[in-house]
């Protein structure tokens, strides 16, 4: 072709377009940042991305110490990518890494050692548990470790608070070019919402699987307009470690009673109406509130339009019996979740950022009816701690807990008045995870009790008949079965700090004495 056809001096003579340049060959101009041979550039275009290893996977990512990696953790106790890819990268000599993690489990707990090695000095997560926990709240970190709800993470990533050098992402199938997904394959984990929001922008992203298809990968939950690397590995992670104690179905009396009060309180709210939307938390009087509902659901013969967040079964079951219109999932948290957003159009894979960040347009959260939650402590202000135990050591994970009790038009948090010897009804938590601004209603074994800033919601309960109890009730009621709890000692170190949705800082964690 005549490049003499556009020339810089008839580019300059054009309105607009004087910082253009005229075209000189196919490939001749590239981003600032890619090394090319521009001239012989067709035939080096990439066909493939998979690289022989993890080793040399993150050699070509930049990989340096000091940067900041991130991992997702659908597999949850389940999980083999991270213990895998931190092996290989303590062998590779790294040192002084950001661990930026959707959540830790106790699949984690290599990380320990990697702590004390130096490989690691960082880590920011929405959960932390086990050994690894224990270690953070004994101080084990240089720097304090950061807690951040789902959506916050989604937030602090997309808003570039946090700034992903090396996404390390597991799937249960990917072809060779990086589309891949957590349906297809031998280890599937269904929903892939966590990594969706890393794939996109991390600076290098590597795809792990276990099982290579054919091109064109399908269906696509992380394109490879995302994916710059992909490696092959025996095993990324085991299903049967998807679902955990959080996601138990009780026979617990005193949880199944809790659950009846809470469909009790729905029914009364006035918002229990065909087209509903809801989300229910991990825990046993919280799933069983599920399956409460669907029993409402006939009698009044009406549908709920969407549940949203973790899926579970009995979701999916009130899905395909078309109790439910639609599944928003971010995390499947058992394997008939994880088969049915594979085979289901009705029940959909969403992003953590889709999900509940804050800070974009419309998450599905701020859609929200109903949303019932699990705690570890209350208080008196309706403060609520889901992170660390009444020790004052971390062990469990805020998940989407802030972020859908700010945004459901009735939030209901669900607790036995005691669990084990201890009262979960308190004057003050140990650490506060969502404000009490945001609670509407807390049911308890005991009772219903409604948020003081909800006079609307009483007046509803009080004309159902509804039998409601004061919070001031509630926690003399636990001090008279349990006794005054003995205060935590802690030392003036901050080991963790909890991050609200919206990045402010709303609590710290200190070292237990």
């Amino acid at each position: 072709m005549d490049k003499k056809r556009v020339t810089k001096e008839l580019l300059d003579s054009i309105k607009g377009y004087q910082d253009r340049v005229p075209y000189q060959s196919p490939f001749a101009l590239q981003p600032a940042d890619r090394k090319v041979d521009a001239e012989n550039l067709k035939d080096q275009v990439r066909r493939s991305k998979i690289v022989e290893s993890l080793e040399e996977a993150i050699k070509l990512s930049g990989l340096k110490d000091g940067m900041t990696i991130s991992f997702h953790h659908h597999f949850r106790n389940g999980d083999k990518v991270l213990p895998m890819v931190m092996e290989i990268i303590a062998r590779m000599g790294f040192k002084d890494l950001r661990i930026a993690a959707s959540s830790l489990t106790s699949a984690h707990e290599c990380l320990v050692d990697h702590i004390k090695n130096g490989v690691v000095n960082r880590i920011e997560s929405s959960g932390l548990r086990g050994k690894l926990a224990q270690a953070i709240s004994e101080g084990l970190l240089e720097y304090p470790a950061v807690i951040r709800s789902h959506g916050g993470r989604a937030r602090a990533i997309v808003e570039g608070d946090v700034k992903i050098d090396v996404a390390f992402l597991g799937a249960s199938s990917s072809d060779c070019m990086g589309n891949s997904n957590g349906v297809v394959g031998k280890s599937i984990c269904g929903s892939l919402g966590y990594a969706k929001v890393d794939a996109a922008h991390a600076e290098k992203v590597i795809m792990i699987t276990d099982t290579l298809v054919d091109y064109p990968n399908y269906p696509i939950s992380i394109p490879q307009t995302d994916v710059d690397y992909v490696v092959v590995v025996d095993e990324i992670g085991d299903s049967s470690g998807i679902m955990s104690g959080a996601t138990r179905f009780t026979k617990n009396p005193k949880e199944l009673l809790i659950a009846k009060k809470v469909l009790e309180a729905m029914l009364a709210s006035g918002l229990f109406v065909d087209g509903f939307s809801m989300q229910t938390g991990s825990g046993g009087a919280s799933l069983a509130v599920t399956r409460f509902i669907r029993e409402e659901l006939i009698k009044r013969n009406i549908k709920c339009s969407y549940a949203l967040g973790g899926i579970t079964k009995a979701f999916v079951d009130l899905l395909e019996e078309g109790l439910v219109g639609k599944l928003f999932d971010t995390q499947s948290f058992d394997l008939s979740a994880a088969e049915s957003v594979g085979r289901n159009e009705m029940h959909q894979e969403i992003s953590a950022d889709f999900y509940a960040n804050p800070f974009n347009c419309s998450p599905a959260v701020d859609k929200l009816d109903f949303v019932v939650l699990s705690a570890l402590e209350i208080d008196k202000d309706f403060n609520v701690n889901v992170i660390s135990g009444s020790d004052g050591v971390i062990r469990a994970a805020s998940g989407g807990h802030s972020d859908t009790a700010a945004a459901a038009k009735m939030s209901i948090i669900v607790a036995p008045l005691i669990r084990g010897r201890l009262s979960t009804i308190i004057d003050k938590v140990t650490t506060v995870v969502t404000p009490g601004s945001t609670v509407d209603v807390v049911v308890t074994d005991m009772g219903i009790t409604v948020n003081p800033a909800r006079p609307d919601l009483k007046e509803k309960f009080l004309a159902a008949g509804l039998d409601l109890v004061e919070m001031e009730d509630l926690v003399a009621a636990a001090k008279f079965i349990v006794g005054e709890p003995k205060p935590i000692e802690f030392t003036d170190e901050v080991v963790a700090v909890v991050e609200y949705r919206d990045g402010s800082i709303i609590d710290v964690i200190k070292k237990v004495k």
